[in-house]
């Protein structure tokens, strides 16, 4: 039986919207079984009155935090504590960091040193230290717009279009190499091992482009040639330039 992955999700309040909670725990579903889900912020606050009715839904447990001095963020004190308290004393494969804050970034950093993968989710303000300190980052607004998308049955309210993917040069450079990386003798890759390969080098995610497979987005770009091999299960890719 495949073990399932337990994971930690912490969520800084004070710096993320409560609209892309659901988007975060299906996504973490992903990867494995969200076992604790902490919250934290001035409970006694308006401004976290929306993240308030999202709690007990979701099994969400808040962690009250008081401003003790005004102008600094004593959530972030709390929240970096429990982390590490977590860290010791739970068996956990992964961590999920929401926010948008960068103070999180040495944290984030010192978790990955533990060798345990850490999701990060937070607005498109997030600074890049902490996006790319994360295994694998998503901006929270691209969830919320996949999620208005389902629920609204049309499609491709937030995709990328063929040709802004291939104009994309950093991605383009990105799913070649990690293609050139995992071609095997016979000059296919497996996609599982092209995903791998991005996953250890960056903090991207099919999500940030309006997709919620890897395997969506490599069809849409039309960079690659496609193989579904064993019964239709395992898709294989090779570069349309090695024709």
């Amino acid at each position: 039986m495949k073990k399932e992955n337990k994971i930690a999700l912490l969520i800084d309040c004070d710096n993320v919207s409560h609209n892309s909670i659901e988007g975060v725990i299906d996504e973490l579903s992903k990867y494995g079984k969200v076992n604790i889900r902490h919250a934290y912020g001035n409970w006694k606050s308006e401004s976290l009155k929306g993240w308030e009715e999202k709690l007990h839904p979701h099994a969400i447990k808040p962690i009250q935090q008081f401003a003790y001095t005004k102008g600094k963020n004593a959530t972030d004190a709390a929240m970096i504590i429990d982390a590490m308290d977590i860290l010791y004393s739970q068996n956990l494969d992964a961590f999920a960091l929401m926010t948008s804050d960068s103070d999180f970034t040495p944290l984030a950093m010192r978790i990955l040193s533990n060798g345990i993968t850490v999701y990060g989710f937070g607005e498109k303000k997030t600074p890049m230290p902490f996006v790319k300190a994360c295994s694998q980052f998503i901006f929270t607004e691209n969830l919320e717009a996949i999620e208005e998308e389902e629920k609204s049955t049309s499609e491709g309210l937030s995709k990328k279009t063929k040709n802004e993917l291939r104009q994309d040069t950093a991605l383009v450079k990105l799913l070649r190499t990690a293609v050139e990386q995992a071609a095997g003798e016979d000059g296919w890759s497996d996609l599982g091992q092209v995903g791998q390969y991005i996953s250890n080098k960056t903090s991207f995610s099919p999500v940030n482009y309006g997709y919620k497979k890897l395997g969506d987005l490599i069809r849409v770009c039309e960079l690659f040639e496609i193989q579904m091999k064993k019964d239709n299960s395992v898709m294989f890719i090779r570069d349309v330039r090695k024709k």
